[in-house]
Formats: C-alpha cells, sequence, structure tokens
C-alpha cells in the first residue's frame, strides 16, 4: 500500500501504482482540496490497472479525520463512548449511524475503506490513542465496535479493526518510537476481547500494531508470527486481511536489528501479513519495489479483493436520502455536551 503526492496523479504515481507489488493505494490530507477533486482522483487510481487497486484512508473522527471541508465532522469514538454510559441502546445507536455516515460519505466518492474502527482500550496512559478509543471497559469496546461495524457495512465498506493487539496501554506514540509493553498473553485479555468478538462476527481486517510484547515475542507485533500466524489466525481464528501499521513509522524504522525497509517488509511478509504499508517515503517506495523478492500469495490478493468497497449512491444522492438527514441529526445531538446526571451527595 502505497500513497500519491497531490491532488492528481504525476507521472511517477502512475509509474509507480502500475508495479505489480502494489496493491493499494491511501490518501492523506494533502490528497483532498475538494469532493469534486476527491472523487476524479479517485477514479484516476482506480483506472491505472485492473482489477482496481484499493483505495484507503484514515477517516475515524474527531482528530483523525483526513477529509473535512464537505464531509461531516465526526465526532471522537470517546464521544460516542459517554452516550453508552449515560443509555447503552442510544449509544449503539449513534456509534451505528457513525459507522454508517463515515463509510457512506467515502464511498460517495469511490474510497473502498478507512482503517477504523480504533479498538484499543482507553488506559488513560497512550499519547496517541486517547479519544480514539470508545472506552475503557473491553464489553463496551466490543459493543460499541460491533455496531460501527455494522453501520460501515450498511453502507458497503469493509471494516478493519485497530491496533491489534492493543496500542492502549502504552505511553509512547509508534509513529515516533517503538512502544514496550511488559503484559504478557494471559493479561492482555482484556484488550483480545473486542477482536474475539468481531472476529466471531465476520470481521473483515485487522491492522497489527508496532508494538513490542517482550514476554510473548522477540519482535514486535507487526512482524511477528507468533502474533500474527498463531495468536491471530489459529487461536483467534481471524480469516480476513491482515494490515501492519505503516512500515515508515518512527516505530517501524527503530527495528534496527531487521534493517532497512526490504528486511522488515520481508519479516512483516514471512510472519503473514498481506498488506504493507509504505507511506510518505517515496525512496523507499521505490526501493521496496525495486528490491523486494517476493511470490505474491493467491490467498492474500483473494483477503484484499475482499476488502473492495460495494456499489454505493454518489455524493448527490446521498445526501438526498433519508438515511444521511438521520445521520445528521443524530451527528448534531452527539455535537453538544453529554448531560451530567446528578445523584444525592454530589455538589
Amino acid at each position: 500500500m502505497v500513497d500519491v503526492a497531490g491532488l492528481e496523479l504525476t507521472p511517477e504515481d502512475r509509474e509507480v501504482l502500475a508495479h505489480p507489488l502494489v496493491g493499494s493505494v491511501i490518501l492523506f490530507t494533502r490528497n483532498y482540496r475538494d469532493s469534486a477533486q476527491l472523487a476524479k482522483l479517485v477514479a484516476d487510481i482506480h483506472a491505472v490497472r485492473s482489477p482496481a487497486l484499493i483505495v484507503a484512508v484514515d477517516q475515524e473522527g474527531g482528530r483523525v479525520q483526513r477529509f473535512r471541508p464537505e464531509f461531516s465532522l465526526l465526532p471522537p469514538p470517546r464521544r460516542i463512548g459517554h452516550e453508552y454510559d449515560l443509555d447503552r441502546k442510544t449509544g449503539l445507536t449513534l456509534a451505528r449511524s457513525m459507522g454508517w455516515l463515515m463509510a457512506a460519505e467515502l464511498r460517495a466518492h469511490g474510497v473502498d475503506l478507512s482503517f477504523a474502527p480504533c479498538v484499543d482500550l482507553d488506559y488513560g496512559v497512550s499519547e496517541v490513542i486517547g479519544d480514539r478509543a470508545f472506552h475503557s471497559k473491553p464489553e463496551a469496546v466490543a459493543d460499541l465496535a460491533l455496531a460501527y461495524v455494522k453501520g460501515m457495512q450498511d453502507a458497503g465498506m469493509a471494516a478493519t479493526a485497530k491496533h491489534f493487539p492493543g496500542h492502549g496501554a502504552v505511553v509512547a506514540d509508534s509513529h515516533q518510537s517503538l512502544p514496550v509493553d511488559r503484559r504478557d498473553w494471559n493479561q492482555i485479555a482484556d484488550d483480545v476481547l473486542p477482536y474475539r468478538r468481531l472476529i466471531a462476527n465476520g470481521l473483515p481486517g485487522i491492522m497489527v500494531a508496532h508494538v513490542l510484547f517482550p514476554a510473548v515475542a522477540p519482535e514486535p507485533a507487526s512482524l511477528s508470527r507468533r502474533w500474527i500466524q498463531n495468536a491471530l489466525r489459529e487461536e483467534l481464528r481471524f480469516e480476513g486481511c491482515i494490515f501492519t501499521d505503516d512500515l515508515s513509522m518512527g516505530g517501524a524504522k527503530q527495528l534496527g536489528e531487521f534493517g532497512d525497509v526490504v528486511a522488515r517488509a520481508s519479516a512483516a511478509l514471512a510472519a503473514g501479513c498481506d498488506v504493507l504499508p509504505v507511506c510518505n517515503d517515496r525512496a523507499r517506495v521505490v526501493t521496496l519495489l525495486d528490491e523486494l523478492e517476493h511470490e505474491i500469495q493467491p490467498s492474500s490478493h483473494l483477503r484484499l479483493v475482499r476488502m473492495r468497497g460495494k456499489a454505493a449512491p454518489e455524493r448527490g444522492e446521498l445526501l438526498a436520502g433519508e438515511p444521511w438527514r438521520a445521520s445528521q441529526e443524530l451527528l448534531a445531538r452527539s455535537k453538544a455536551a453529554p448531560s451530567l446526571k446528578l445523584t444525592a451527595g454530589n455538589a
């Protein structure tokens, strides 16, 4: 999975996207000016190859939302968790509606998938997770994530839960450094619980974190056969598409024992990952495409194809429909301050 330079494809972009090892593209804020421009860019990316490349983005809501003008400004997942605490049914309705709204607006522009939902637990310590987590309790995260995933499915988008096996209990930001979590497999049972629930309900995709769990494996989860083959494939019986987190992030770059980006990519593939995002570093992308020796596995290709977006209304039709209007009413209510319930003895 690679990125592109700007608002339209350059000749170099087209050359990179035509490479047989490239199967998907991730977009960023720099790739977005307005609705019409985005729709054309996505259509142009899809037209480069047949079958078409898959186009992805991070559009969780809150502070992680790449496209903003002419898109609904989505609440952070924690805000949905607040509604769940006040009333479980209301929280689940909001989660499903926001999952649908996020996915429906992207599908109206041709974008195939958003890397969502984030199912990390909110331990109150992570620099990078914070309000991206629905809740601190695993059962609540599982409930809300499942509702959110169903909303995405309603809109024709496959969900990708992240960051397996859990990023919420470490302080360091894996975009900058390699976080280390000293807990063992049994001690992270709460973090894994949402994945168990989602996998049992047919979860299509999972993104694996650049987090080191030395009590479980000597390498980070994203490069670990113990995590990907033994834990995900065998114990949790996950059959969907496995993405690493971005291999050009700071946490990945600190993996000196695994060498350069080619060595890291080889390790991730050997561990069982299907898709390797390498973003914001075109020189490393070119090096990887030139030097990586890898025969694409039919099973990996099939898992990625299943992440392709389903048929969906175009933007005009979407905005004129009752589901979009209903979601806007819920969105407006979610932006109001959460209700405060006072009990006897509160001052």
